[in-house]
């Protein structure tokens, strides 16, 4: 089957080796498993962060979100059957989905929302993943909860800060503020729900008090977390939470004692690597939120298409991710 892949890390999206095109045998479904024949994905920062940072002695496939329909399955499946239309993220420690199969557990998949088409649909699960945990699993807010409660979502506009936008507004009680430093992705944060957004270049505090909140009881750094941490630790309210996504280089979690925050690490990879016991969780989250996309009260978090799945269209989008500069997801579908 035909695959995008690298073989060299570290090298810039321009460079032609960076992603290219090549045959790799098609896989075959193990137990539990699905074969999907993949129709469209979405590209995420993780897709970035591996392709210049992890060596590779093989062909690498990336890519970890994926919509596509099942085309054969393993042993011991039971909630999916060949012809379903499914989406996924994926496990990190398996070939990703750039690329025409791929094959995933059935406890870390869905089913497709009946509304989207392809690309609207791939836009979803690893940040509606890792926004339904980092809100109600890591930082612990009930749902229809919150009430009297601010959270403070840095990294607003990105694919993350979109649906949690969206989740936090729908499903809990909180008081949702966005950051976001331009015009367009101010308007973007704030059509996703948030009662008021602020910008993250100027001082946090600033901002927070602008929109006649003192502190946050939560906050959520999806971005430049060691860059923004000492205004985090002077926004949060006292007993409050921080939930993390992102690599900083170092936190100095002693400056959250005198406050007694806790702190909150959020990895969507974690279930699927570990194979915990609740890992069909993820299977639950994904089926909740095609049913919450289904009947309106979500929406997709699609910003841009990128056309085909090809090498220059993915070297493309990986340039675009690295700038710092997109909202919402960039899609590309089939090959």
């Amino acid at each position: 089957m035909k695959a995008i892949v690298y073989t060299q890390h570290g090298l810039p999206p321009e460079d032609p080796q960076s992603l290219f095109e090549t045959q790799v045998p098609t896989p075959q479904p193990g137990p539990r498993d699905l074969l999907v024949k993949i129709r469209a994905i979405a590209v995420n920062p993780v897709d970035t962060k591996v392709r210049k940072r992890a060596p590779t002695d093989k062909p690498r496939i990336l890519g970890w979100d994926a919509v596509g329909r099942v085309e054969a399955v393993g042993l011991g499946v039971s909630l999916f059957k060949p012809g379903d239309e499914v989406f996924y993220a994926g496990s990190i420690a398996r070939p990703g989905a750039y690329a025409e199969y791929g094959v995933v557990d059935e406890r870390i998949a869905g089913r497709k929302p009946t509304s989207l088409d392809d690309s609207h649909a791939a836009a979803l699960p690893l940040t509606s993943l890792t926004a339904w945990e980092l809100l109600f699993d890591r930082l612990g807010v009930p749902h229809g909860g919150g009430e009297g409660s601010a959270l403070l979502i840095i990294g607003a506009a990105g694919g993350v800060g979109s649906m949690l936008t969206q989740l936090a507004r729908r499903l809990t009680k909180l008081h949702v503020i966005g950051t976001a430093s331009r015009p367009e992705t101010r308007a973007w944060v704030r059509d996703r729900g948030a009662h008021d957004v602020i910008d993250h270049a100027r001082p946090l505090l600033e901002g927070l008090r602008a929109a006649g909140v003192a502190q946050a009881q939560y906050v959520a750094s999806l971005t430049h977390t060691d860059a923004h941490y000492p205004q985090i630790v002077d926004v949060l309210a006292p007993q409050g939470h921080l939930g993390v996504i992102d690599d900083p280089q170092a936190l100095d979690a002693t400056l959250l004692k005198r406050k007694a925050v806790s702190l909150n690490w959020e990895s969507m990879f974690t279930r699927s690597l570990f194979e915990t016991p609740d890992m069909i969780r993820q299977h639950e989250i994904l089926d909740r939120i095609a049913a919450l996309i289904d009947d309106g009260t979500l929406r997709t978090t699609f910003g841009e298409h990128f056309g085909r799945i090809t090498a220059e269209n993915l070297r493309r989008a990986h340039a675009a991710i690295e700038s710092g500069r997109t909202r919402g997801k960039i899609v590309l579908e089939g090959f």
